[in-house]
């Protein structure tokens, strides 16, 4: 039997993931609380939308761990997700859209693998400066945030691909990369014969973000299936958004970010956002909390902005046969497949990277440097010099 999900396109389910055990170093796991306190729910809400903030998950800060040096604070970061996902889930089936702010990149696994509870295919638009295909076994860092394509695809750690059950979580072609600048050797040698579809920063600086986005919507079968929007702010070039702990020299503009995320979130099949990697210990006055809040708020407009008017034409048309009124005016309805005996099962156990800044990825950092290095000021960030 079906699950009927009707979606409620004013309807926004927020949710914290204050999290960075899968990073390098404590910071962005207080993103949640800053955002919040920046003004988040009141924008939204001024916008338009009907706000449940549904709270956050436990704090899983960063921590040492010398015992896991291939996947640092590795059962931390499984019971994030673990967390998370049954939170979503919920948000899903409710029709809204779950808006996870992170803490941690990871915290995509747990969206997806709750999408998937209720739909069949699911893509992934990953909006990062990095693309995340390092395993532990490839990984100089340990940083569990340098492996979320991986473990998304089914060759990551073992544990974290069993998170979902029938591995792949997302297949290859259904995930598109969009603003990756920094790709290690051994991620271009795997992406060299993957069939994954990538659209660089420097190919995105070329043609310009919104119509870079209008093709990679199509591609990624945006307006026939559900899809996750993963959008890290280091995906923005460091120039103009410093107060993040890799940030990228080599990254798309500012002005581009905000036209691919229109695009993105315009986009009917929408099924839920992550928006991760925003440190507040690296902005002092708050000045990008701001920044963005105000990128969220004027992508998601465009989901609720009336159509415009067509032109007025000099003759007038015969009026048309009038429509047979839909069920719940303005609301999309998916079917999704039923959840199956062992999903349910699960739920109710749940219940009870452009190269001159490759230096600056955290696969290309020590976890000594990460945590020792003082964060920097603002200003423009030196790609050869490991940067908080």
């Amino acid at each position: 039997m079906a699950v009927r999900i009707v979606r409620q396109p004013k309807k926004i389910v927020l949710l914290g993931a204050p999290s960075s055990a899968a990073a390098l170093r404590a910071g962005h796991e207080r993103a949640p609380a800053a955002l919040r306190a920046a003004g988040l729910v009141a924008r939204l809400e001024s916008a338009g939308f009907e706000v449940v903030d549904a709270g956050d998950i436990a704090t899983r800060a960063y921590q040492v761990d010398d015992e896991h040096p291939r996947a640092r604070n590795f059962p931390e970061v499984l019971q994030v997700l673990h967390d998370l996902r049954p939170r979503v889930e919920v948000a899903i089936k409710s029709g809204a859209l779950p808006l996870v702010i992170g803490g941690d990149r990871i915290v995509v696994l747990a969206i997806l693998a709750a999408a998937r509870r209720y739909f069949r295919n699911v893509s992934l638009v990953y909006m990062d400066s990095d693309a995340d295909l390092n395993t532990p076994a490839t990984s100089a860092s340990g940083s569990v945030d340098g492996m979320v394509i991986s473990h998304i695809v089914g060759r990551g750690a073992a544990e974290m691909v069993r998170f979902w059950g029938e591995p792949p979580l997302v297949r290859e072609p259904d995930i598109l990369l969009f603003g990756a600048n920094r790709i290690d050797a051994s991620e271009e040698q795997y992406l060299a014969r993957s069939p994954m579809p990538r659209y660089l920063a420097a190919d995105i600086s070329k043609r310009g973000g919104a119509a870079a986005a209008e093709e990679a919507a199509q591609r990624a079968h945006a307006g026939q299936r559900e899809f996750i929007l993963h959008f890290d702010v280091d995906v923005i070039s460091a120039r103009e958004f410093p107060a993040t702990d890799y940030p990228a020299l080599g990254a798309i503009s500012l002005a581009d970010a905000r036209q691919a995320l229109a695009v993105f979130a315009k986009q009917p099949q929408l099924a839920g956002i992550s928006v991760c990697a925003y440190n507040p210990d690296l902005d002092a006055d708050g000045t990008y909390a701001k920044l963005v809040i105000d990128l969220i708020v004027e992508a998601l407009e465009k989901r609720i902005a009336p159509p415009a008017e067509p032109a007025a034409e000099s003759v007038a048309a015969p009026e048309p046969a009038a429509a047979a009124e839909p069920a719940q005016s303005g609301e999309h309805v998916s079917e999704a497949p039923a959840v199956s005996a062992i999903d349910a099962a699960a739920e109710a156990s749940e219940s009870t990277t452009e190269t001159t800044a490759a230096a600056a990825s955290p696969d290309n950092v020590s976890e000594e440097a990460a945590r020792d290095t003082k964060p920097a000021a603002s200003g423009t960030a030196n790609p050869e010099t490991p940067i908080p």
